[in-house]
């Protein structure tokens, strides 16, 4: 305990060097003074608070907001001296606050302990004592052996030592780490790769060194020393060596590893940004209005002080002959009397600062949080998932976006790739139901079948099936042992059961449409491929690999066929292999591409070469030279290559369709309409990224695209950044799009930071690739930083984006198929990215709106209430009496006027929901949080304070210099005046929020009528009966006799008309003569907006009618709400978009549907 103690307080941290030795099994050595290292155990904590802490750090947070922090020391004074309220017209208000808050962060952090909780307490089987053991994962310890099975995640850092294959190797997927859907190939060591069954591991003596855990998920150093027949052999170690946590076993039955970093020490955690308070702009801007606030009740406060002095110092005044001093009054200290006063002042005045503000944000927002779940376009049918709300304190930060980061992989894509297209001999063709059709045909021909595959076909597909990495699994052990025939499959096996792995996705489908096709790869033992072509099988030796590399942009493979000759069959990027071709079809085969291309497909061109007999005799000579070399050996690898792929002949193109998640190009595009950057960062290369970027419409093909790829200096990338600068201020038609990778990137902040910002934020859209965790959460916190400080938002579905995630302002989770890291890290969890235009379309506009005018009417409403006050200290020379009775100084925030705005601030909907996702660009109107700008602000406080003295000066006016009597002869006195004004204020601050809501409900109707009558009915009974348990009752009566007058009825209607017709005028005049976009919105906020208004809003574009124009023209003169003419949108002054018949449109659909960019500023 002790030691815990002590490492927590950081005198005794847990690593004393730079190095760590793990021994494997926990074998410690039993000879010497051996002290074992103290490692972190294996949990995973994505968690705020503890129970011991929680208590102190929610009460440090909670008193960081000033609201809360003043009260407290409000509450204090009034314990302290003798002030004209009781100190639970403060305390009681701040506990039910912080008590409020507490129980909703508590509640929220508890979800994450549920979710930790899940992860820690998953089953693992270790190796200890000999047998296999069942435990839980945060009880691996670092030494401890390992087994995972295929398709199991990786609970800890682990270093391999063996597989159930002889060779120690292993296949993995990293898509959850960094985005990479390709399969991985791991090693273990020569010595423990023969340790395969538990009995061999238990005698295993071996010993890892290796570096202090780091974040670098590419990067591991280390060394094993195995005792091997009584002698220590000492191995390297590298990445390839090392098991990730949240990596998955793939096409391997089981391994066994030793944990090497485990829990926050490993890799997948490291990249983990510490989980740190978000706070809103709103709650930012509140911060900054109670400051003025602040200043505005100590200006009060210090005026009236000194007013009461200069008052005072008249002797008939100072001392009256009702009021004689005591001795101790006359003796006392001016200066203490004086700090007295003024903290009476404050205390009378405090209410000026409205803490009920905080906790009625607060209910606010935990209750507005539901509907995000209970939403049911927001559920996903497939998966039975609906969207999760993790931190409802940013609800309001949705309507605020202005950049969007977003991953690639399982994000944008579904981690799915379809083979649509190829081009053959300069013929195109297209698969339907399994079989190869030419264009134009269909495969119902008159013979019921598509033709066989002739002579230049049948070499392209084997091509596609022999020039790749893929591997395979079945589902047959028998296949998968060390003895046999290695292509078993061939007699007892049906295709279906096969299932491919490759090292990228592409390759995969390639693959799998061969097979489709009838030309199948079936396997791989040692140097020979097997293919399947219509069942006859074929057998290629594999004679060299020529690797695929980011400068080559292909891949190669030179094969025996089984008629003996030679050929290099390769594929790969048009750029990388047309320019070496010399025959073939290779106009058509480019014109083809670029057709491919345009579609938003991923293209590959495919070529072979025949050597005879003395030419792959050169080649040999050239291979075996340049990977020998020991100098210089990369370079002359690729010089070699380069003399083996040429003189090659174009057999064809491929296209294929990495399948988008549904409606994500809509999405970008109703993003892009509402002033939304987005920018995508992935760990994916550089060609993959680019090519998905322009299939999901976040690259537009009219787009120039601008590189900065493969700096290799900070001179150079300057110089590249001042060239794309100086290209963007000359050309100023078309959009740019940037594209940069990792590297390059890693530059460009180190020293250039600012040219960097100019370059992005000209740019429409950003593609950042080959991005490491840690980088994605720098790029996020570079724009998050920048002068406009512009609120961003980060989505992502895998372990890689959870360091985004955390530092974005608002962090997205996709419940995808890379684990839950994302989801548990993240503020809100959607199923799909399609769903993101909803969230911030329309739930973040409502947030907005509702907490923006929440905030202004909670500071509007305590205006009214406290300036009467300070203003009848006019009339009291000062004396600190109160205008209300204290009880109705407490009660004011928490009953009489608080319903009203909390259901208006969970239902108001200024326009449709449906509007608002077809027209995107209202979002706009509530961007850069205008709704609290410093003009909304002074005219609802200015409005406040002219309220206050319609109420003061108006009943004053009308009751306090008539001789009116009551109904029982009495004329009105001081707890009468007070209640008039107090009434008076009550009914026109809950009639002010009447006019604005334009979203009635039942609830609305009831909690706004309900108020009012409430507070008849409380003061007819709180001033009509005697309480025992008070000690003064001054209200007694008070209100019956009010009511009794009919003068005081006649005062209440006409202030409270006075009060509220400028505004009725006001919003008349600007609805009718300086209209905005949303409140010309509005009127299609009717219920028919749902099936017809909102679809004209979709078909309203820049040239013309839509397609669909005609069909809405038609709908809409049958039901009479528009002129037969049918051109509304030229009418109103809006331009449109014209189609042709055969043009494709959307529709039925909720989110903006473009097939090319559209000009905002005709929306």
């Amino acid at each position: 305990m002790l030691r815990w103690l002590r490492q927590q307080l950081g005198f005794d941290p847990p690593h004393q060097s730079d190095t760590r030795t793990v021994y494997v099994a926990n074998r410690f050595p039993q000879h010497g003074h051996y002290i074992p290292q103290r490692f972190a155990d294996n949990r995973i904590i994505s968690s705020k608070y503890t129970i011991w802490n929680f208590v102190p750090k929610n009460l440090f947070e909670q008193f960081r907001r000033i609201a809360n922090f003043y009260f407290l020391i409000i509450f204090l004074v009034q314990l302290m001296i003798d002030t004209p309220t009781s100190p639970v017209t403060s305390g009681l208000p701040l506990f039910f606050v912080i008590t409020v808050t507490a129980i909703k962060q508590g509640y929220e952090d508890w979800l994450r302990h549920k979710a930790d909780n899940e992860v820690n307490g998953a089953p693992v089987f270790v190796v200890r004592s000999g047998s296999l053991v069942q435990t839980r994962s945060k009880n691996i310890r670092v030494g401890d052996i390992v087994r995972v099975a295929k398709d199991e995640t990786f609970p800890a850092d682990l270093v391999l030592l063996s597989s159930e294959r002889c060779d120690g190797t292993c296949h993995i997927t990293t898509t959850s780490l960094d985005g990479e859907t390709n399969l991985k190939t791991h090693y273990s060591v020569a010595e423990t790769a023969v340790c395969q069954s538990v009995s061999q591991l238990e005698t295993l003596q071996a010993v890892v060194e290796c570096q202090q855990p780091e974040a670098d998920l590419y990067r591991f150093v280390g060394r094993m020393t195995v005792t091997h027949h009584g002698e220590d052999v000492v191995r390297p170690l590298g990445p390839e060596n090392l098991l990730l946590r949240g990596a998955r076993l793939k096409n391997t039955k089981e391994i066994f590893g030793v944990a090497v970093y485990t829990g926050m020490e490993s890799k997948m955690a490291l990249n983990y940004k510490c989980k740190s308070q978000k706070r809103s702009a709103v709650e930012k801007s509140m911060n900054t209005f109670l400051i003025i606030y602040l200043g505005i009740l100590l200006l009060e406060a210090v005026l009236s002080t000194i007013l009461k002095y200069a008052w005072q110092a008249e002797d008939k005044w100072d001392e009256p002959f009702y009021n004689q001093k005591t001795d101790q009054e006359k003796n006392s200290s001016p200066i203490l009397k004086f700090i007295s006063d003024f903290l009476a002042f404050l205390v009378l005045y405090n209410f000026i600062i409205p803490i009920s503000l905080y906790v009625t944000v607060e209910m606010q927002k935990f209750l507005g949080s539901f509907f995000i779940g209970w939403d049911l376009d927001l559920y996903h049918k497939e998966s039975d998932q609906k969207a999760q709300v993790n931190t409802s304190d940013l609800n309001e930060e949705l309507g605020q976006v202005e950049y969007v980061f977003t991953d690639k992989t399982g994000t944008l894509t579904e981690n799915e790739m379809q083979f649509r297209e190829c081009s053959i001999n300069g013929i195109k063709y297209r698969e339907v139901n399994g079989k190869l059709v030419p264009e134009g045909r269909t495969d119902d021909s008159p013979d019921g079948s598509a033709p066989n595959l002739d002579g230049e076909e049948l070499l392209f597909f084997q091509a596609v099936s022999l020039c790749h990495t893929v591997q395979i699994s079945y589902d047959q052990p028998d296949c998968l042992s060390g003895a046999g025939d290695p292509f078993c499959h061939v007699n007892g096996f049906s295709a279906n059961e096969m299932e491919y792995y490759a090292s990228s996705p592409d390759e995969k489908a390639l693959v799998e449409a061969a097979k489709r096709i009838g030309v199948a790869f079936t396997g791989i033992r040692g140097d020979t491929m097997e293919i399947k072509t219509f069942g006859k099988a074929e057998k290629y030796k594999l004679l060299h690999v020529l690797e695929f590399d980011a400068n080559r942009r292909r891949m190669s493979v030179i094969l025996e066929t089984p008629a003996g000759g030679k050929v290099l069959f390769t594929k790969g990027a048009e750029s990388s292999v047309l320019p070496f071709a010399t025959s073939g079809e290779i106009e058509k085969t480019r014109i083809h591409i670029d057709e491919f291309a345009l579609r938003g497909l991923r293209t590959l061109v495919v070529a072979c070469r025949h050597f005879i007999p003395e030419d792959y005799v050169e080649v040999e000579r050239i291979l075996n030279s340049a990977r020998t070399a020991l100098q210089q050996r990369e370079e002359r690898l690729q010089q070699a290559f380069g003399e083996i792929e040429k003189n090659l002949k174009v057999l064809g193109a491929t296209g294929v369709e990495d399948k988008l998640q549904e409606k994500v190009q809509e999405t970008i595009e109703a993003l892009r309409l509402a002033g939304i950057k987005v920018w995508v960062l992935t760990g994916d290369k550089h060609e993959t990224a680019v090519s998905v970027s322009l299939s999901c419409g976040h690259f537009h093909r009219t787009m120039n695209i601008l590189e900065l790829l493969q700096q290799r200096s900070d001179n150079e990338c300057a110089e590249q950044l001042r060239r794309l600068a100086r290209r963007i201020k000359e050309d100023h038609v078309i959009q740019h799009g940037l594209v940069v990778d990792g590297a390059s990137l890693s530059l460009a902040l180190r020293e250039h930071e600012k040219l960097f910002m100019e370059v992005s934020k000209k740019c429409s859209a950003v593609l950042c690739c080959r991005m490491a965790p840690l980088q994605k959460a720098k790029v996020v916190r570079l724009l998050k930083t920048s002068p406009e400080k512009p609120i961003t938002l980060a989505v992502g579905d895998g372990a890689n984006d959870v360091s985004m995630i955390q530092e974005a302002h608002v962090g997205i989770g996709i419940m995808g198929k890379e684990g839950r890291q994302a989801v548990r890290n993240s503020d809100y969890a959607i199923a799909r990215f399609r769903f993101l235009a909803k969230l911030l379309l329309v739930h973040g506009h409502f947030y907005y709106i509702r907490i923006a005018t929440l905030v202004q009417y909670f500071f509007y409403k305590n205006v009214c209430f406290i300036t009467p006050q300070f203003l009848y200290q006019f009339f009291c020379l000062f004396s600190q009496q109160t205008l209300y009775d204290s009880v109705y100084l407490t009660l004011y925030n928490i009953c009489f006027t608080s319903l009203p705005i909390l259901v208006y601030s969970l239902f108001e909907q200024l326009v449709h929901p449906h509007v608002l996702q077809s027209k995107p660009v209202l979002y706009r109107d509530i961007s850069r949080n205008s709704l609290l700008s410093v003009r909304t602000f002074l005219y609802w406080t200015l409005l406040g304070f002219c309220h206050a003295f319609v109420f003061f000066f108006g009943s004053y006016i009308l009751m306090g210099e008539d001789t009116s009597l009551l109904g029982n002869g009495q004329m009105f006195g001081n707890w009468t005046f007070g209640t008039l004004v107090f009434t008076v204020m009550v009914i026109t601050v809950t009639l002010k929020l009447a006019l604005e809501t334009h979203f009635w409900t039942w609830m609305n109707h009831f909690v706004t009528w309900g108020s009012i009558a409430f507070y008849f009915i409380f003061s007819l009974f709180y001033g009509g009966i005697i309480w025992p348990f008070l000690h003064t009752q001054d209200m007694y009566f008070v209100f019956v006799q009010l009511l009794s007058s009919g003068s005081a009825w006649f005062a209440i209607i006409l202030i409270v008309a006075t009060c509220l017709f400028p505004d009725v005028v006001k919003k008349v005049f600007y609805r009718h003569l300086r209209p905005t976009s949303t409140q010309k919105s509005q009127s299609l906020s009717a219920p028919q907006a749902k099936a017809l208004s909102c679809v004209e809003s979709l078909c309203c574009y820049q040239h013309g009618q839509s397609g669909c124009s005609r069909l809405v023209g038609l709908l809409e003169q049958m039901s009479g709400r528009c002129p037969p003419a049918g051109d509304r949108c030229e009418s109103s002054g809006r331009s449109n978009r014209s189609w042709a018949d055969g043009d494709n449109f959307y529709s039925n659909d909720r989110s903006v549907l473009t097939l090319s960019p559209i000009e905002v500023a005709h929306c």
